[in-house]
């Protein structure tokens, strides 16, 4: 028995982290003198309302070694004899390193797999490992099934403001817009070989960012059969359920998903922030 482990940027809905039994390991948000664990001590909701009337910005701690030996752990007592861990982008994030110190540590064979990619970049190649796995893919399988997604996948992130994303230090090489745009409304993309944050474009309005981060990733997912999407919001489900009406019209794809992005990343992203990431199915 394998089990599929992850880490909480993945944005993958409960329901289907449930259903797949996918154990996912928290990241840490810091508040002042509080702490609270990424979607189990601090709901996406709860922390966005809280990030729009709070002066002080919180930050976040990744996941320790023992987080993720601990999700080891976890698995081997719901009978695994292995495990594959995927985490958000190492370009982002030191989570990576940690589960590979956790695997040369663990009592079973562990594969760890760099997505690339934060959100449900990372969130599709959990749900395509866990699919074939259930399949009865072996770790080989699984591990090239999750390549060939990797390689397919496109997102975009329209954001209110770039001044989350420069906080957050995620910003990659959108640097080159730091000094003189903090009132325009960028849009970016992430480079899933490098794994780095791109720069997109630029908006004035809301109303022109939604259209621009509609035409990239349509532009550029270039197939319309098959079609596995995932809308990400920053507390906007409205604006993310309009997305969704426009897209099974003119797409109907053969999955699409809507979820609140966490904490850890909404750090990064801000309150109103919406993505559109997937891939065409081959």
């Amino acid at each position: 028995m394998l089990a599929i482990i992850t880490d909480s940027t993945c944005d993958i809905p409960e329901k289907l982290v449930n259903r797949y039994r996918i154990i996912v390991v928290p990241h840490v948000i810091i508040w002042g003198e509080e702490q609270f664990r990424d979607r189990v001590d601090m709901t996406p909701k709860e922390f966005y309302e809280r990030l729009e009337i709070e002066d002080e910005m919180p930050t976040t701690a990744q996941a320790s070694v023992g987080d993720f030996l601990n999700a080891i752990e976890q698995a081997k007592g719901n009978g695994a004899n292995k495990a594959i861990i995927l985490t958000v982008s190492s370009a982002m994030s030191g989570a990576y390193h940690m589960a590979k110190k956790a695997a040369e540590k663990a009592t079973i064979p562990v594969s760890v797999i760099d997505s690339k990619g934060p959100s449900m970049s990372l969130g599709w190649q959990v749900l395509a490992a866990a699919r074939v796995h259930e399949n009865g893919a072996d770790t080989d399988d699984i591990i090239e099934r999750v390549r060939n997604v990797r390689g397919n996948l496109v997102q975009f992130v329209g954001m209110e403001t770039l001044e989350y994303l420069q906080y957050g230090g995620r910003i990659g090489d959108a640097v080159k817009w730091v000094g003189n745009i903090l009132k325009a409304k960028p849009l970016v993309s992430i480079n899933h070989n490098t794994g780095r944050v791109e720069p997109a474009g630029l908006a004035r309005t809301h109303a022109s960012l939604i259209k621009m981060l509609y035409k990239r990733f349509f532009g550029a997912i270039k197939e319309e059969k098959l079609l596995r999407i995932a809308i990400l919001h920053g507390n906007d489900l409205d604006e993310a359920q309009k997305l969704a009406e426009r897209i099974r019209e003119e797409f109907n794809p053969k999955e699409l998903l809507i979820n609140i992005t966490g904490p850890v990343l909404g750090i990064n992203t801000g309150p109103g922030a919406l993505a559109l990431c997937g891939y065409a199915e081959g």
